[in-house]
């Protein structure tokens, strides 16, 4: 591993716009690579995609941020919330995590989620009667953002005229950029948040619905598998990951369609790519980058590269899934590609519960707008599209505009 440290730019926008030439940089430098994230943080950088998928499978490295030996990680969460805050199955390992995620699995089955289609589309159909007269939108805040909030939103029980509000807090506590997120910021977010979620708890206790959120109610009350604080963080993570990413894949997916008018073409004239072409998003420019934390429990070597108790590790799904090694001409757009095994959803244990959801909202909107918007071309440059600050990635808006009226 070379020893000079690499500064992520994540304050630089032509960074933000096109990561993937510096990426492409340290995957070729080699498999592990030492850099310096937002805040300074010192990261050791997984960059290659069967070291990846390993080191995602690896019970020495650890999900929950207490491992890890640097204090300024710990530090960007309020103390007084620290605990509520961590008691999530994204922070905990087996056995807890093993208990926390059997709760809520069978909400994200593959028969459940798809018993909830009809309302998806429904959901989708209504926002975009609401923008078709115009000729022109955001399909960010017009429609990647406001669907998946909607759906988790129904799935937990979360009434309408609320959910504005937890997508904002949630904003708060995640954002990333140049610098971490400034620890009061995150409390006043997270304060919010708790006295929401305990407000709907009660009203939930009070008068059960058949929502997720009643049924978790249900497991901590009578069945005692839940404490208290870990109802809460699961609420939360539910809410904030049960959105964000989707967001992400809806309005990343039209862009790089937008971006690549032949791969554009080929899929209206042959709709039955769209299954294909949603994994091919993920794996070119998936929704999480550049990826997965962890922190290492004990000495451990990872592609022959020592790394040290405590050390936060870095899986590299970004940079791994375009791994010449593993993904033939990697660099390309190809909603064709078939062999697309990405891990843009993670690997193991904490593979991403939500992915069977996050795929069909994404099917269903990209889908619908390709259907009910002819017409539809980018409003500005492709290099003019704004894109999130940190590990989250997808455009901060994305304004289009298609014949009026469909």
């Amino acid at each position: 591993m070379s020893e000079r440290p690499v500064l992520l730019p994540y304050a630089d926008p032509a960074f933000l716009a096109d990561p993937f030439p510096l990426y492409r940089e340290l995957r070729e430098e080699g498999p592990v690579r030492r850099v310096v994230a937002a805040g300074g943080l010192d990261v050791w950088l997984v960059t290659r995609y069967e070291d990846g998928l390993a080191a995602l499978s690896d019970s020495r490295l650890s999900s929950d941020v207490r491992d890890a030996s640097d204090p300024r990680l710990l530090a960007q969460l309020p103390g007084t919330e620290r605990e509520s805050m961590l008691s999530n199955m994204l922070r905990s390992d087996p056995p807890d995590h093993t208990r926390l995620r059997r709760l809520v699995s069978k909400a994200f089955t593959a028969r459940r989620v798809a018993e909830m289609r009809p309302r998806i589309q429904a959901l989708t159909d209504g926002l975009l009667d609401a923008i078709a007269p115009a000729g022109r939108a955001d399909l960010v805040a017009d429609l990647a953002l406001p669907l998946p909030v909607a759906v988790i939103g129904e799935l937990l029980g979360v009434p309408a005229d609320d959910r504005l509000d937890f997508q904002r807090w949630t904003d708060r506590m995640i954002t990333r950029g140049a610098e971490p997120p400034d620890p009061a910021v995150v409390n006043e977010a997270w304060q919010h948040m708790r006295a929401y979620v305990t407000g709907l708890i009660r009203d939930k206790r009070a008068a059960p619905g058949d929502d997720l959120l009643s049924g978790l109610i249900a497991a901590r009350d009578e069945e005692r598998r839940l404490s208290e604080d870990e109802l809460i963080a699961m609420v939360f993570l539910l809410l904030a990951a049960g959105y964000i990413t989707t967001v992400n894949l809806i309005s990343g997916g039209i862009a790089m369609l937008l971006a690549h008018p032949g791969q554009l073409d080929l899929l209206r004239s042959d709709p039955g790519l769209l299954g294909s072409a949603i994994e091919e998003f993920l794996r070119y420019d998936g929704p999480v980058s550049p990826g997965i934390a962890r922190f290492a429990r004990e000495d451990v070597e990872i592609a022959g590269t020592a790394v040290p108790r405590g050390a936060t590790v870095l899986i590299a799904s970004a940079i791994a899934d375009r791994d010449p090694a593993r993904f033939p001409d990697p660099d390309r757009l190809d909603i064709t590609r078939q062999d697309n095994a990405h891990l843009a959803f993670g690997h193991g244990v904490h593979y991403c519960l939500g992915a069977p959801l996050a795929r069909l909202e994404g099917h269903i909107a990209i889908g619908t707008a390709l259907r009910r918007l002819p017409g539809l071309a980018l409003a500005v440059e492709p290099d003019g599209i704004r894109w999130r600050p940190g590990g989250l990635r997808g455009p901060l808006s994305l304004p289009v505009t298609f014949d009026p009226g469909a």
